[in-house]
């Protein structure tokens, strides 16, 4: 298992352990890393997993930091992080993570059921978003679950994120770090405009749409107008988006359906008897 201690130098403290994979452990077991502030919630995770031959926790991690630096290092099949963590960013970590390891699905486990975290998370690239709340067995078939292509949120989850797709405008959902007028601005940014055509857009002058900017640079923690355009893009800002949530999430474009245990995708056993996200 490699470990990152959350007050260590990542370079000088990452080390690699291989009594996670055993003789018991099979050849195609899925490989966790896992990501919690609280070690007490990490090790929990782990007695939980461990038994399992199908499963291998193979990181540790305490703050995003962390996370990004493991799935760079380890490329897990399944990250479970709580948005929680020290130094997260729905708009940037996940996608970090994403960018770094694209074979890696990352699994939203939080108690944090707030609508914009929920669909800020999966506009950046989760694969699945779980409260704490849910079953032992429910982490565990949502782990191999995503592990084999499948999206998946709780119950609870789906029904606020259904809720809260049918209340807003896309582009406020997303970041919600932000401001109104920032995510404004942003847009704007990734559209292509420069500061003077935004300011004459918004009525306001360009000292204050610097500023602006400026401020959604820090809050995104990017260093530059273009990487603060690749972020927007990837959320689907500045361009012709799909309606809906379930385009970005789903390969080819298959359509989300929620069952009775959640929001699944196709090829799984409840997708049957479910229901479409959005009509």
């Amino acid at each position: 298992m490699v470990s990152v201690g959350s007050g260590s130098e990542l370079t000088r403290n990452m080390r690699r352990y291989p009594e996670e994979v055993t003789a018991e452990t099979s050849p195609d077991a899925v490989t966790v890393v896992l990501a919690d502030a609280q070690p007490v919630v990490r090790r929990g995770l782990h007695a939980l997993l461990s038994p399992s031959a199908e499963v291998a926790v193979t990181g540790e991690a305490a703050s995003a930091r962390e996370a990004l630096a493991l799935a760079t290092a380890t490329r897990p099949d399944v990250l479970v992080l709580d948005v929680e963590l020290p130094g997260f960013q729905a708009g940037v970590t996940i996608q970090e993570i994403n960018r770094v390891s694209p074979s890696t699905a990352v699994l939203v486990f939080t108690a944090v059921e707030d609508e914009h975290v929920i669909l800020a998370a999966m506009w950046a690239g989760a694969r699945g978003y779980v409260l704490k709340s849910c079953p032992g067995d429910g982490i565990v078939r949502t782990i191999r679950g995503l592990a084999t292509g499948e999206v998946i949120l709780g119950p609870r989850v789906a029904d606020k994120l259904i809720g809260q797709l049918s209340r807003e405008p896309r582009n406020q959902q997303l970041f919600p770090e932000l401001t109104a007028r920032e995510r404004e601005v942003l847009e704007l940014i990734a559209s292509g405009m420069r500061n003077v055509a935004i300011a004459a857009k918004l009525n306001l002058s360009p000292k204050t749409v610097s500023n602006h900017i400026s401020t959604i640079f820090s809050k995104l923690n990017v260093s530059d107008r273009y990487e603060a355009i690749e972020v927007a893009r990837r959320a689907r800002l500045g361009r012709p988006g799909p309606p809906g949530l379930h385009r970005p999430m789903v390969p080819g474009g298959s359509v989300l359906l929620a069952g009775r245990r959640g929001v699944v995708a196709p090829g799984t056993a409840a997708y049957a008897d479910a229901r479409p996200v959005r009509g």
